[in-house]
């Protein structure tokens, strides 16, 4: 009976979850390099002539890499339509699709091991999808007017690797950065990142990404002085994006950030 239930709730979700899935207008964009890059843009429902508004890019996981994104776009797509309507803050959310056999960030995955064993290396050049990533985030930027001291960045798992990685990278871009599952490299995180403020999740029991990855960050950042906030969900694994999805500060807070603001 309880299957029966589960089953019946997963599939109620899946259906109006995909609802706002189709609502994502898919298109491609094509870097400087040349590179291809499939994305997919949800605009405000109601899009007002010459205003500006935020700019929600999340970066999706690992088993989402190729053509299409739909699983954390039903789940993702879902959240933010949703909660952008409770919270009366409309925005663009950005998904932008890593191809296969590429992650978001410098990440080696030993696969050899479970748990993953990760390691980072932001000495390296970034890969083409992240340096498309922030062509993509700019054009999309000055086609649609957005408000250019509110642009967020999210993402799950590998996403949150990226996540990391996107900001120390690119620290004047984003107003703040939540990422789900994900780790970064604490030895190279250093006062750039200072006026950023952070929001991460991550549930005790990840069997995929340990949550000392998440713990270790919270650490680093903490000694940079950052403004940073660590939600860890006891006995919750790798789908720690659902309890983050279902939290609704996680909107109200990303919205209440804005690029010198911090402070």
């Amino acid at each position: 009976m309880q299957k029966t239930i589960l089953l019946y709730c997963f599939l109620f979700c899946a259906i109006t979850g995909f609802a706002q899935y189709t609502q994502y207008q898919k298109n491609v964009f094509t870097d400087k390099a040349g590179h291809v890059l499939p994305y997919r843009l949800l605009p405000p429902v109601v899009a007002e002539p010459d205003s500006s508004y935020p700019l929600i890019v999340f970066l999706h996981g690992s088993g989402e890499r190729g053509e299409e994104n739909e699983r954390q776009l039903i789940h993702g797509g879902k959240l933010f339509a949703d909660s952008m309507r409770r919270v009366n803050f409309p925005a663009y959310v950005l998904f932008p699709q890593c191809p296969k056999g590429i992650t978001w960030s410098s990440v080696k995955i030993d696969t050899s091991r479970y748990p993953l064993i990760l390691s980072y290396d932001y000495k390296t050049q970034p890969n083409w999808p992240m340096t498309a990533t922030i062509e993509l985030i700019e054009s999309i930027a000055n086609t649609y007017g957005i408000n250019k001291s509110r642009i967020y960045i999210s993402g799950l798992s590998m996403g949150g690797m990226g996540v990391f990685e996107f900001v120390y990278r690119y620290p004047n871009l984003f107003a703040a950065a939540l990422p789900i599952c994900g780790g970064g490299n604490p030895k190279q995180y250093d006062k750039r990142v200072r006026n950023i403020p952070f929001r991460i999740y991550h549930g005790d029991a990840d069997k995929a990404v340990e949550v000392n990855e998440s713990r270790r960050m919270v650490k680093r950042l903490k000694e940079l002085g950052c403004k940073v906030e660590y939600i860890e969900y006891p006995g919750v694994g790798h789908n720690s994006w659902n309890n983050a999805f279902a939290d609704p500060e996680f909107l109200k807070w990303m919205f209440l950030q804005k690029q010198g603001n911090s402070k």
